[in-house]
C-alpha cells in the first residue's frame, strides 16, 4: 500500500491502449477529488507508479500537470503533496458555483419537459437511497450527476462549459460535508424539481441559490462540533 495509507486495490491497473499520460492524470485527479488521496498527503512517484501499473515517467508528468492546475503542490527537496485548499479558495469557488447553478436552475425551469423532470426525480431517488445506506461516495457522485443534469436541462452551452470547469473542485469540497448535508440536501433537491416542473423560474433560482449557499456554509462549519 502507499505510505500514507491508500488501500491496495483502490486504484485499478491502467490498460495500456490509449494515451497513458492522460489516463494517469485522470486516475490521480479522481483519487484527489474523491479524497482517497487526502489534502496534504505525500505523493511518492514510485508508489503511485506501482499502484497504477505504469512507469514513473507518466506519473511525474501527471503530477506536474496537477501542480499547474492547483491540485498538487511540488515542494523543493520534499516532493509532491496533495494541495490543501484554504478557506478563501473554497469560498471563492463555491460562491462562483452559486452564480452558475442559480442561472442553470432558472433556465431549466424555462425549458424542461417531462423527460427531464423524470430524470431529475430518478437521480433524486438514487441520492436518497445512497444517504439511507450511508454510502457517501455514491451520494457525492449522484449529487454531481443531479447538478450536471440541471445544467444540461438549462440548454446553455457556455454556461455548461463554465460549470464543467469547477465541477471537480465542487466535488472535492462537497465530499467532506456530504454526510453532514445528508437528507436535507435531497429535500432541497426535491423542492427544486417541483419548481422546475412548475416552470417557476424565480422559485427555482431562489431554491438553487439557497441550496448551494447551504453547502458553502456547511463546508466552512465542517470542523465544528
Amino acid at each position: 500500500m502507499l505510505s500514507a495509507g491508500l488501500p491496495q486495490g483502490t486504484v485499478p491497473k491502467l490498460e495500456r491502449p490509449g494515451p497513458l499520460r492522460e489516463r494517469v492524470y485522470e486516475a490521480l485527479l479522481e483519487l484527489i477529488t474523491t479524497r482517497a488521496l487526502s489534502p496534504g498527503q505525500h505523493l511518492v512517484e514510485s508508489e503511485l507508479a506501482g499502484h497504477l501499473g505504469v512507469s514513473r515517467q507518466p506519473v511525474r508528468e501527471a503530477l506536474q500537470r496537477l501542480n499547474t492546475e492547483g491540485w498538487v503542490d511540488l515542494r523543493p527537496a520534499q516532493g509532491a503533496f496533495v494541495h490543501e485548499p484554504t478557506e478563501e479558495e473554497a469560498d471563492q469557488l463555491l460562491s462562483v458555483r452559486t452564480l452558475l447553478e442559480a442561472e442553470a436552475a432558472r433556465l431549466a425551469a424555462a425549458h424542461s419537459g417531462r423527460p427531464g423532470i423524470e430524470a431529475l426525480e430518478e437521480l433524486c431517488s438514487q441520492g436518497e437511497r445512497a444517504v439511507a445506506a450511508d454510502d457517501v461516495d455514491l451520494a457525492v457522485a449522484t449529487n454531481a450527476a443531479f447538478h450536471a443534469k440541471v445544467m444540461e436541462l438549462a440548454g446553455n452551452v457556455v454556461l455548461s462549459e463554465l460549470a464543467g470547469q469547477v465541477d471537480r473542485r465542487v466535488r472535492w469540497y462537497y465530499t467532506p460535508v456530504a454526510r453532514r448535508r445528508g437528507t436535507q440536501s435531497w429535500i432541497e433537491h426535491r423542492a427544486l424539481i417541483a419548481a422546475i416542473a412548475a416552470r417557476d423560474e424565480q422559485r427555482a433560482t431562489e431554491i438553487m441559490r439557497a441550496h448551494t449557499e447551504h453547502t458553502r456554509q456547511t463546508y466552512h462549519q465542517r470542523e465544528e462540533g
